[in-house]
């Protein structure tokens, strides 16, 4: 026979609080003291440049400087020009003032 008549109290325990509904395991994000930035720079000069633009920002970051290897600040330069929304312009509305310079509603004029 089912217990669902009898059993008062859940059936399946509540999930501990680790488990559910709080991110415990977030993650830590890139430029911070905890993840740095790992950059590469030819010159004493550009890794002042580049100092400068991370003091700007408020970022942190493991700088080398060696003149064998290219210079690499693709992580910088992600996190310096991250892509905007692309928001449209407001729609018009039949009572607004015509956009033509008329003075009629656009209802009457280009509507």
């Amino acid at each position: 026979m089912s217990d669902k008549f009898f059993f008062k109290g859940r059936q399946t325990p509540k999930p501990a609080y680790g488990e559910s509904g709080y991110n415990t395991k977030r993650q830590a994000k890139l430029g911070t003291k905890v993840k740095p930035l790992t950059l590469s720079v030819q010159t004493a000069e550009r890794a002042a440049q580049v100092q400068q633009i991370l003091d700007d920002k408020n970022l942190f970051a493991n700088m080398t400087v060696d003149e064998n290897n290219a210079e690499n600040i693709i992580e910088l330069e992600g996190i310096i020009n991250k892509p905007t929304a692309v928001t449209a312009e407001a729609k018009i509305n039949r009572n607004d003032p015509c956009s033509c310079g008329s003075g009629k509603k656009y209802k009457k004029c280009c509507g």
